[in-house]
């Protein structure tokens, strides 16, 4: 690899602070994509599944800048609801929806089920894309239930209605950021991205 940046391809804030300080330990430089002047782009993340939209996202600000680019599509997948949002989590309740209004539809689709049913997952999956052509893609998850009410004010997303196992029914957004960085679904994919990582670049 011609240099050491690495361009988070996101425009959403809170993830970008949170792969940021993630990666704080990392020996590469970030950039985010207002540092690579394409805070306006607008990409199609129109894959059926996190792999596929994690990937569109890399390569398409890979080629763009010219600078490997590690990108993530994450979501909530609830067992009761088929799985879903998954890979509509951010837009559950309209293209241009707000988290308040994804988790208003959550709980009313999941009104009056028993918390034994309203077993959930978080997902996240992040694809690295190289300027030599080679990508790849790493996958964490992150089990729990997905409570009654809005718990918590550090999350965001559906952070607030889903309680991980073995934190006694407390939310993400309760857990707070630093406690939830050490086990997040996203923790959990860098940890493998930097594993892959590490052999990769190792190997030029």
């Amino acid at each position: 690899m011609k240099d050491n940046i690495a361009v988070i391809a996101t425009g959403n804030p809170h993830k970008l602070q949170e792969i940021g300080d993630i990666l704080k330990n990392f020996s590469l430089e970030i950039r985010s994509m207002r540092d690579v002047h394409l805070e306006d782009l607008e990409i199609v993340e129109d894959g059926t599944s996190f792999e596929e939209n994690a990937l569109i996202k890399a390569k398409t600000v890979m080629e763009k800048t010219g600078h490997m680019t590690i990108a993530d599509d994450s979501g909530l997948e609830v067992e009761y609801l088929d799985c879903q949002p998954g890979v509509y989590s951010s837009r559950f309740a309209g293209e241009k929806a707000t988290d308040e209004e994804n988790n208003e539809k959550l709980l009313k689709l999941l009104e009056d089920v028993p918390l034994a049913k309203r077993r959930a997952r978080f997902v996240c999956v992040i694809a690295v894309a190289m300027p030599n052509g080679e990508h790849f893609t790493v996958r964490g998850e992150l089990y729990g239930v997905i409570g009654f009410e809005l718990k918590g004010k550090e999350g965001f997303g559906y952070d607030p209605l889903f309680m991980p196992r073995e934190y006694n029914g407390l939310s993400l957004a309760e857990i707070g950021s630093q406690e939830k960085n050490k086990i997040s679904h996203r923790a959990k994919a860098l940890e493998q991205m930097q594993k892959v990582l590490s052999k990769r670049l190792g190997s030029e």
